[in-house]
């Protein structure tokens, strides 16, 4: 079952962290507000689904320097700069860390609840291909190479008529195949495996 998203909000303002909490749990999201980056650092679970709403100017680490050490630890979090001294090159270098939206202050809240809902369908989509990726790696393992020849030809809408003819192998033996295939991606059917080979290799790609 899907945890609840959480909007992570850090902002060294206390009365700005009060405005946005409240604005953003006026749209029933759960909200956890921090003073610091290194409070934030210090209480972050990368698994957790969401996404960051981060001030650029704070004491100590800025916004941004935060933003490249979760680069640096490959964290998936889309993130919402926002400041009130924004600047081209600060745009620039945010974007080029992978910034989800950069934002001046004062921001319209419409626009700031709008990008914090994409932020967080896009953090879904992430942790959903994650859990694809770490479900069909093993299974692909699993087959030999013969296997995964069969398996393509059946992902393709071969027939096993048809894919013992472009392997060169007596339709019985195809059709061992074809259910060791079946067995090692652990679905019911042709229907189910082609539903995860497709959605995976969109994933893998």
């Amino acid at each position: 079952m899907e945890t609840r998203p959480t909007v992570f909000l850090v902002d060294d303002d206390e009365s700005v962290r009060d405005a946005l909490r409240w604005l953003i749990e006026s749209i029933d999201l759960e909200v956890e507000t921090f003073a610091s980056a290194t409070e934030f650092l210090g209480a972050f679970d990368p698994a957790r689904l969401g996404c960051l709403v981060l001030d650029v100017r704070m004491p100590g680490m800025s916004g941004l320097e935060l933003q490249q050490k979760l680069v640096a630890q490959q964290c998936r979090l889309p993130i919402i700069v926002i400041t009130g001294h924004g600047d081209v090159p600060m745009c620039v270098r945010a974007f080029e860390d992978g910034a989800f939206a950069f934002l001046e202050k004062p921001v319209n809240d419409q626009q700031l609840l709008d990008y914090i809902q994409r932020a967080i369908e896009a953090s879904r989509k992430q942790c959903r291909e994650m859990d694809t990726r770490s479900n069909l790696e093993p299974r692909l393992k699993r087959l030999t190479v013969r296997e995964r020849e069969v398996m393509e030809l059946m992902v393709a809408g071969k027939s096993m008529k048809q894919i013992a003819s472009k392997l060169g192998i007596s339709v019985p033996t195809c059709s061992k195949h074809r259910a060791r295939v079946l067995d090692k991606m652990e679905a019911a059917n042709e229907v189910e495996l082609v539903r995860l080979v497709l959605t995976g290799k969109a994933v893998l790609s």
